[in-house]
C-alpha cells in the first residue's frame, strides 16, 4: 500500500507541474489582457477591455522632471485614439517619493494641470516586493530588449492589436518623439 501511496504522490506533483505550466502558458498567451487592476476610480478595470487596440502602458508620477510629458501623451492619444490607439498610466511612488498624492488628489492634479483624458488607474508599485503583477509581467517574461527592471517614471511599454508588448521606450524619450511616433503608427495601420 505504501508504494502505491508512493506512486499516487508522485502523479499528483506531476499533475501539479502540468497545471502550473498550463497556467503560465496562459497567462503569457493572453498577454496584458489577462490582468485586471482598479481605475483611478477604485473600479476594477481589465485590461482585456483594450482587446483590439494598440496601447500604450506608462508608469507615471506628479512631481517628476518628466511630469511634463503628461502634455505628449495626451497629444499622441488624442492624435491617434480614432485609429485605436489608447494610453493607460499607472502612477506609482517607487522613485524618489515622486507620486505621494492620493488617488483623487493624483486624478485631480492630471485634469487640472495637463488635461488628461486617456484612462488612468490606481497607483500601483512597479518594483520591490509589492510589485503589481502587470508590472512583474512587463519586466520578466516579455523577451530580451523589454523585460528588466523599472528604472524610473514614464517608462513606457507598447503593446500590439493582440497583447502582445513589442517595444519599451525609457523614460528619457518623449510620447511625441519619431521613434516613438513611428512605432504607434506602424501597428495602428
Amino acid at each position: 500500500m505504501a508504494s502505491s501511496f508512493g506512486k499516487l504522490g508522485k502523479l499528483n506533483y506531476l499533475l501539479f507541474g502540468v497545471l502550473l505550466v498550463m497556467a503560465t502558458s496562459l497567462q503569457a498567451a493572453s498577454g496584458i489582457y489577462g490582468f485586471t487592476l482598479n481605475s483611478i476610480d477604485g473600479k476594477p478595470a481589465p485590461l482585456a477591455d483594450y482587446k483590439g487596440k494598440v496601447v500604450l502602458i506608462v508608469n507615471v508620477a506628479s512631481q517628476c522632471g518628466y511630469t511634463p510629458q503628461y502634455s505628449a501623451l495626451e497629444s499622441i492619444y488624442e492624435k491617434y485614439k480614432d485609429q485605436g490607439f489608447v494610453i493607460v498610466g499607472f502612477p506609482a511612488n517607487n522613485f524618489g517619493a515622486q507620486e505621494p498624492g492620493t488617488n483623487e488628489e493624483i486624478k485631480t492634479f492630471c485634469s487640472r494641470k495637463y488635461n488628461v483624458t486617456f484612462p488612468m488607474y490606481s497607483k500601483i508599485s512597479v518594483k520591490g516586493d509589492d510589485q503589481a503583477p502587470l508590472y512583474a509581467y512587463l519586466t520578466k517574461d516579455t523577451g530580451a530588449g523589454i523585460s528588466g527592471d523599472i528604472k524610473w517614471n514614464f517608462t513606457k511599454f507598447l503593446v500590439d492589436r493582440n497583447g502582445n508588448v513589442v517595444q519599451r521606450f525609457e523614460p528619457a524619450v518623449t510620447p511625441d518623439s519619431k521613434e516613438m511616433t513611428g512605432a504607434i503608427e506602424k501597428l495602428v495601420k
